[in-house]
């Protein structure tokens, strides 16, 4: 497998490539510690975080939750194939689903289905009172396949980098 982490990309160089990884691991390091990461003084290191979220390379921050204890570690993959599939419907599917809090990830996928979504609920009764109240309802739903996540072996919060 080709190592990839010595890239760089664009105009990003190798202190940048490790200020992104460091705020990956944890996006609450200050300025200071990060600067003790990296090797450089405080200044340059705030300007250089300052330039990558002003470029884009980093979106926002966030908080990690663990869902078990917010009684939302059932976690679904739902795979959804449109009826009819044209660019309309695709588009008034997408907006329906970036309103449902239910519905944590939704990628547009080639294949048999047209859209996977990763459900978060509480348990397996929720789950079905959900596709049938809302999922359901969307008009433009032609079939769903379930598959259900027995363990969560690996995630990453990130790019590979």
């Amino acid at each position: 497998m080709k190592n990839y982490s010595n890239l760089n990309i664009e105009t990003l160089d190798a202190t940048d490539l490790a200020l992104l990884r460091a705020l990956q691991q944890d996006a609450r390091l200050t300025t200071k510690e990060l600067a003790q990461r990296v090797n450089l003084s405080t200044t340059p290191v705030f300007e250089r975080v300052k330039r990558l979220e002003r470029e884009g390379y980093i979106k926002r921050y966030v908080t990690v939750l663990d869902a078990e204890k917010l009684k939302r570690g059932f976690i679904v993959f739902c795979s959804v194939k449109l009826s009819p599939i044209n660019k309309k419907v695709a588009e008034e599917f997408c907006d329906a689903i970036r309103d449902i809090p239910e519905v944590t990830e939704c990628y547009n996928i080639s294949g048999h289905y047209d859209y996977l979504l990763k459900v978060q609920s509480p348990d397996m009764k929720y789950y079905q009172e959900f596709v049938l109240n809302v999922l359901g309802q969307l008009p433009m739903l032609g079939s769903l396949e379930s598959t259900f996540v027995m363990e969560e072996v690996k995630m990453l919060y990130g790019v590979v980098i």
